[in-house]
């Protein structure tokens, strides 16, 4: 599968980053709150680093905890953070621009294979 289609973009943008790996998971999955075990599955990243960076992101204000769901904690992004709106911003125009590029080396592709 190519890499653009397996990382975020700002997984992508600032070189396969855990805690870019870990935003793009938690934006593009922000209507839902998950456990620390299943942001560091769903994010690619260890256990250990999720334990790590959560800390931060929640001083920071960009996650938020939900709810306990038994002895797990669960987090979700923080929408209403400037800095989640500004990150969502960001991650959507790398996702155009990269689009973009795919689209033009498509079309660039079906120019050389259209018939004389």
């Amino acid at each position: 599968m190519d890499k653009v289609l397996q990382e975020g973009p700002l997984a992508r943008m600032f070189a396969g980053s855990a805690m870019a790996a870990v935003l793009d998971f938690l934006i593009v999955y922000r209507h839902w709150d998950y456990s620390k075990t299943d942001i560091a599955k769903n994010a690619g990243v260890s256990f250990r680093t999720v334990l790590r960076l959560l800390p931060e992101l929640e001083e920071g204000g960009v996650i938020k905890r939900t709810r306990n769901v038994g002895k797990a904690s669960m987090y979700q992004i923080n929408a209403e953070s400037p800095i989640v709106k500004a990150l969502e911003d960001l991650s959507l125009k790398i996702a155009k621009h990269d689009a973009d590029k795919i689209v033009e080396k498509e079309g660039k592709k079906e120019v050389l294979k259209a018939p004389a």
